[in-house]
């Protein structure tokens, strides 16, 4: 293994990291730029993300460097027999170690920008259905919370509409945890269902259907909403569930931002202010995501056409309950394990995607 194992994209980007990497050094070492509280952290927080991926990098170049040592010595045919084969155990050595962070140098190139969003909204609505999408609905927010709750992030619920028969509507969480987009970001587009529903009395197999939005949630900076000019506030009460207060107190929230059409309804705490704040989180995460997708990079754009984009309206996975399977029509993946997956251990089908990905978003460098 050599330098040249690595494909020349991805050197060139490695380079360009490593020199900016520099840069956001020297620019901490200022004086005037010490005194910037505000610029400091932000330079702090894109030094820990250059150093990422610039640390395995120049940990690689120092394994290659001591592999060519290494291979030197083997090829000398001067040197006895106990050398030769300690160089031989060092050459096999080092080759592993080399591998190894080849990969990581690269899994941490092409998932920078998912890695560093540490929070997202992800919204569930029933589709075509009836009761039995909202059922649905149901069955994958339990799948969802279980799978964050397995992996250590923390689920808050926003907001939610019940069915009749106790499926959901919509709801909407916030699911926050160290790199949760990577584990997450692959489930927006539409879900559908194949099963006997509850509310069938012949026995026959339907297909329902829900959809999936996950939004990355943005910090207060990485989206400008003026609140007073851009957004529309609507009060009103609150129906459904939660005894008498919801009636009698104007507590449900709507916010409608005017430049893009979004509008955002919240109504599941009882009190006005904690709806207001929930529902300017949603807006700005999904006034963020418009604003993203308006100007959409071209490798962006490369990896909605490989792994998906998202949208609601594209059918990304089925859940088959007579054949226990769930297939990923995006990978063309099967597995015959679906009790599990919906009883929230996803991480086969995660790691699957995660997998796919990131070749693909190599090969497009």
């Amino acid at each position: 293994m050599s330098g040249a194992d690595i494909p020349e994209g991805v050197i060139r980007k490695l380079e360009e990291l490593k020199s900016r990497c520099a840069q956001v050094a020297e620019e901490m070492s200022r004086p005037e730029v010490a005194s910037d509280t505000g610029r400091v952290t932000q330079l702090v927080r894109e030094h820990g993300q250059l150093r990422r991926m610039v640390d395995p990098y120049e940990s690689y170049l120092a394994v290659i460097e001591q592999l060519a040592g290494s291979r030197a010595l083997l090829a000398d045919r001067s040197i006895d027999a106990e050398l030769r084969e300690m160089a031989a155990a060092e050459v096999q050595e080092l080759q592993a170690r080399a591998a190894a962070l080849l990969e990581q140098m690269q899994r941490a190139l092409v998932t920078e920008d998912d890695a560093a969003v540490s929070a997202v909204i992800l919204e569930i609505r029933a589709g075509t259905g009836g009761e039995e999408a909202a059922l649905f609905a149901r069955d994958l927010f339990g799948m969802y919370t279980r799978y964050a709750e397995h992996q250590g992030f923390e689920v808050e619920l926003l907001d939610r509409s019940d069915s009749d028969l106790g499926g959901f509507k919509e709801v909407i969480l916030g699911i926050r945890g160290p790199g949760v987009y990577q584990h997450f970001g692959y489930e927006g587009g539409g879900h559908r269902v194949q099963r006997v529903p509850q509310t069938e009395s012949q026995g026959r197999i339907h297909t329902s259907a829900a959809t999936v939005a996950v939004l990355p949630e943005c910090e207060e900076a990485q989206v400008q909403i003026d609140w007073e000019r851009d957004v529309v506030e609507h009060v009103s009460r609150a129906g459904g569930p939660g005894g008498q207060n919801v009636n009698k107190v104007s507590s449900a929230i709507r916010l409608e931002h005017l430049p893009t059409g979004i509008t955002v309804s919240m109504r599941d705490e009882k009190s006005q202010h904690k709806n207001r704040a929930k529902a300017r989180r949603v807006l700005a995460s999904r006034v963020a995501e418009h604003v993203r997708r308006q100007q959409i990079s071209a490798r962006d754009a490369s990896r909605r056409r490989m792994i998906g984009s998202g949208d609601r309206s594209e059918r990304i996975r089925t859940y088959n309950f007579p054949q226990n399977r769930c297939t990923d029509h995006r990978i063309g993946v099967d597995w015959y394990s679906l009790d599990r997956i919906i009883a929230g251990e996803m991480g086969e089908v995660v790691q699957a995607l995660q997998a796919h990905d990131i070749r693909q978003r190599l090969a497009a460098l």
